[in-house]
Formats: C-alpha cells, sequence, structure tokens
C-alpha cells in the first residue's frame, strides 16, 4: 500500500497544470489613494489578486501546485488589482470580505511570512481600498468627458 501511493504521488508530479506559475504583465493599477492601502493590499490581496503573485516552493509539488493555481486564477479573474478596469465597481461587498474576515481566506494565514493583517490595518486597508475605488471612479468620470 505505502509503495502505490508512493508511486502515485511521484507519478503526478508528471502532470504539468500548476507548474507554470508564471505571472503575466502588470497591465494597469488604480489610483491608490495612498501608498499605505497599496502596501497593505499588496500584503494581503495581490499573491491571488494580481499579477504578481510569489509562488512558495511547495506550490510546485503536486497537487499543491494544481489547487494553488487554480486559486490563483480564481482570485485573478474576481479581482485583479495588476488589471484594473472600472469593472470592479462593488467596492462595498469587497469591503465586506475583508471586513468580515472572508479575505484573505483563513488557510492563507497559515502560511508563513507577512500576509496577516491586525485589526486596525484591517480596517486601514477597507478605508483605503473604498477611498481608492472612489478615486479611480471620480478619475474614469473625469477620462469620460
Amino acid at each position: 500500500m505505502v509503495v502505490a501511493v508512493l508511486v502515485a504521488f511521484v507519478s503526478i508530479q508528471i502532470v504539468p497544470y500548476g507548474r507554470t506559475a508564471s505571472n503575466p504583465p502588470v497591465v494597469n493599477e488604480p489610483e491608490w489613494d495612498i501608498k499605505a492601502t497599496r502596501d497593505l493590499a499588496v500584503r494581503a490581496c495581490f499573491d491571488c489578486h494580481s499579477n504578481e503573485t510569489h509562488y512558495p516552493w511547495y506550490s510546485r509539488v503536486e497537487p499543491v501546485s494544481w489547487w494553488t493555481q487554480n486559486h490563483v486564477e480564481e482570485g485573478r479573474d474576481d479581482l485583479n488589482f495588476s488589471e484594473w478596469s472600472w469593472e470592479y465597481d462593488d467596492v462595498d461587498e469587497i469591503a465586506e470580505s475583508v471586513m468580515e474576515g472572508e479575505m484573505p481566506p483563513n488557510y492563507y494565514k497559515l502560511i508563513p511570512g507577512d500576509r496577516n493583517l491586525s485589526e486596525r490595518e484591517r480596517e486601514n486597508l477597507i478605508r483605503g481600498l473604498i477611498s481608492t475605488f472612489n478615486y479611480s471612479d471620480k478619475a474614469r468620470q473625469a477620462d469620460d468627458h
């Protein structure tokens, strides 16, 4: 049984999904209200919601890489700070996700590093995102006229 599990584990290392783990170029970022907001977003959000993902070593091991790559792709599809567009107009939903602790997800907080936000940092991020989204929206409206 142990040999079968070992053979299966080694065999799945051949499957390439997630192995590329590359970052597309940064196309467009929002006009951040202040640098501190961007810094907090980089710490807590960018690994899944930007084209600036930092892949840890274990994300190169199957099946972890499959899960990691799928999670990053879903995060980028939902909200991508590196391919910013005006379609992200539901700042209330994003702020609520951060406020209620849904974002970043609990498992992300277990990963070593400086990803965990204090309550004060979480509040600052929420205020900063609201301000950034409102500022970006005003800039878009000015460009439209």
